[in-house]
């Protein structure tokens, strides 16, 4: 007769206990390989950001990508009320309304993001916000996908923007949407016409430009403020307004070894993300010549501000409300900007080579990364 022995307790608990182990020690691998996979795409989203930067470029007599309109001409943007120009007064204003012609253009949404057209008495969205930090890409859009908001243009690690970019009318989860941040952490400015700019980030990408890419490498500019990495502040040195765009991939000295766009984030290090000013995070980094590379900010130079080339230049990480947080060390404590704000700008090196044009006072400050 056939018997067929069954499990005692004992010998279910030692199986159960073996297959517990045995997805304790798998999981943590293929956490790692999905990062690995998802840092693998950001890379590729990067190099097809610069591939199309290159394309731009070669349409465009050299220039390097960005906005356009200038302060003083005269422009129509789709949806203006009986199709009248709008003169802006800057540069900063006439990029602003080329933003929202452009995203009006290929979202097909007039409201959205709106714009106070000529004789309303009300102030232009961006007269004194610069779209380049995070909407740069958006002069780009002929150039990538036809889907709109633009996938490349976030990280598979930005869960953020994918939120916003899959339902971009959902406004309750983006920065200043839930009302008050607590200001002794979060950036708590109360300039931005929330419900207008709500509207718009969905819009944004992962992938930020150096301010060199379409900001002067000398006075008149815009330069970094101490108090916030997220506000810039213009130091015309006497001229009307700074003048934007207009920079050419032949004013970049050092290809190779400057930086061009950079993932604000290493989310692949952390989950939680390390903003790039910290020595620590290793961001994907897209170069002047094209590469794609993740390297350590504690490798870069450390940048400046060109307000005072004489100034050894640090500032504090403040977050937006759905951003990651301090990484390290107390509140107000001041990082290097490294390669966001580069000496010399297009003229000067992040990578594989020391600072250009430093001046005794600053090489001599003890704060100042010795080799």
């Amino acid at each position: 007769m056939d018997k067929r022995r069954a499990f005692t307790l004992i010998e279910l608990l030692v199986v159960i206990a073996i297959i517990a182990l045995l997805i304790g020690i798998l999981l943590p691998a293929l956490g790692k390989a999905r990062a690995s996979a998802r840092n693998v795409l950001s890379q590729s989203n990067m190099r097809s950001l610069g591939q199309s930067s290159n394309n731009y470029a070669a349409d465009f007599n050299d220039r390097i990508f960005s906005y356009s309109w200038r302060g003083g001409g005269s422009y129509t943007v789709v949806g203006t009320a009986g199709g009248a120009a709008i003169t802006p007064n800057d540069d900063v204003a006439a990029t602003g309304y080329q933003n929202t012609d452009i995203l009006r253009r290929l979202t097909g949404r007039i409201d959205n993001p709106a714009v106070n057209g000529p004789g309303t008495g009300k102030i232009n969205l961006w007269d004194f916000r610069l779209v380049h930090r995070r909407f740069s890409h958006c002069v780009l859009f002929d150039y990538l996908t036809s889907a709109q908001p633009e996938p490349i243009s976030s990280s598979p690690f930005d869960r953020n923007l994918i939120q916003w970019q899959e339902n971009p009318l959902d406004l309750t989860t983006v920065p200043y949407a839930d009302g008050n941040p607590d200001p002794a952490i979060y950036d708590d400015d109360t300039n931005w016409p929330k419900n207008a700019m709500k509207q718009r980030w969905a819009y944004a990408s992962t992938y930020q430009v150096v301010p060199a890419a379409w900001n002067q490498d000398q006075l008149p500019s815009y330069t970094p403020v101490r108090e916030t990495p997220h506000l810039m502040r213009a130091v015309t040195g006497g001229a009307d307004f700074v003048p934007l765009g207009n920079r050419r991939y032949g004013q970049v000295s050092f290809p190779s070894g400057k930086v061009h766009m950079f993932e604000e984030f290493d989310r692949f290090t952390d989950s939680a993300g390390i903003p790039w000013l910290y020595p620590e995070a290793k961001c994907n980094l897209l170069f002047f010549d094209g590469s794609v590379r993740a390297e350590l900010s504690a490798d870069s130079n450390p940048g400046w501000t060109p307000a005072n080339e004489d100034t050894l230049w640090k500032q504090p990480w403040v977050p937006l409300d759905t951003f990651p947080l301090h990484y390290k060390g107390d509140i107000g404590d001041e990082w290097f900007q490294y390669f966001r704000w580069t000496r010399r700008g297009l003229a000067g090196i992040d990578y594989g080579g020391s600072e250009i044009g430093v001046p005794d006072v600053v090489r001599d400050d003890p704060d100042y990364p010795k080799p």
